[in-house]
């Protein structure tokens, strides 16, 4: 009998943020379009994906208006960093035509972030072109 993929496209997307997160020893990743809708995301216990989505739809609002004020192109990244460490990074990217952000909160603001984040993007492109064209 021939065995059947059953994998779906955001089974995929959540499966690439888990690893990422695992990898990068991230708490919670997310996955939005441009307007901050959650599309994928994976976090440990006590995290809040939801409202992550909207402190991102929040930041990309804010960094689009700043940088239409200082004739700036579009962002590629944003960061936030509070007083303890922590440190939200926004990265936006796009595939198939979509404006897309992926988030990750980072416990330590001296944990690196850069090479596992691209790795994801990378790999989040190549699944979003073999499902939604």
């Amino acid at each position: 009998m021939e065995e059947q993929n059953t994998k779906s496209g955001s089974h995929e997307l959540v499966q690439i943020l888990v690893e990422m997160n695992q990898e990068g020893g991230f708490p919670i990743s997310i996955l939005t379009d441009s307007q901050g809708l959650a599309i994928a995301s994976a976090s440990s216990e006590g995290f809040n994906a939801d409202k992550q989505s909207a402190v991102v739809a929040f930041i990309q609002k804010t960094a689009v208006q700043v940088s239409k004020q200082l004739g700036f192109s579009a962002s590629e990244e944003i960061s936030l960093l509070d007083a303890d460490g922590k440190h939200l990074i926004c990265r936006s990217f796009k595939s198939g035509g979509y404006d897309l952000i992926l988030s990750v909160m980072i416990p330590d603001r001296s944990s690196p972030y850069r090479r596992v984040t691209s790795a994801a993007i990378n790999k989040i492109i190549n699944v979003w072109k073999n499902y939604w064209k």
